[in-house]
């Protein structure tokens, strides 16, 4: 069972970028949004088979990696609820839509970069408790240890005001091009 539910979120996960990347191209920023509240749930189901097969030696790096993918999951599905309900449906005044319109670059969209920062963590500390046994083990381990470092990146990056330009509609390809890699 631990195994099937481990797979059946890594399945919702792969699902949910793919649809992710097809909503931004066609762009439909509701179901982009939709499909990032999937996200989370199959990262924490994945994360929490990698966490049950870890060996004693690496339980903490397990526990670590477990507790920022919740950590991860909270502010993500904090961040798209916000953006399907309150922003699509509400009139909200200019000062709540900078805060919580994601694509104005304002609070949540910084929440939104946190919550990834997280799921970086987790990747981190996931990828140390991976035993390879073979070469696909090693590339996932060291692809998940690499992925860590995004960490930083997703942190420090709203501090600097590289989105800022967001706020005021304008078009802000590094932003972009930042988010889609």
């Amino acid at each position: 069972m631990n195994k099937t539910i481990a797979s059946i979120g890594a399945a919702i996960a792969l699902v949910s970028v793919v649809l992710f990347a097809v909503c931004m191209l066609i762009p439909f920023s509701f179901g982009s949004y939709l499909v990032c509240m999937l996200l989370p749930i199959g990262y924490i189901m994945m994360t929490a088979g990698f966490c049950e097969e870890s060996d004693e030696k690496h339980r903490v790096a397990a526990y670590v990696g477990m507790t920022f993918a919740a950590i991860y999951t909270v502010l993500i599905l904090l961040v798209y609820f916000a953006q399907t309900t309150a922003v699509r449906l509400d009139s909200l005044d200019d000062q709540a839509m900078r805060v919580l319109d994601y694509s104005r670059g304002g609070l949540f969209f910084s929440y939104d970069l946190l919550g990834y920062g997280m799921m970086a963590l987790s990747t981190f500390f996931v990828g140390l408790t991976i035993d390879t046994k073979n070469k696909a083990d090693k590339w996932l381990k060291y692809l998940m240890i690499i992925h860590g470092v995004f960490f930083f990146g997703c942190f420090i990056m709203p501090m600097t005001g590289v989105f800022s330009s967001m706020s005021n509609g304008e078009p802000n390809i590094g932003g972009v091009i930042a988010l889609e890699f």
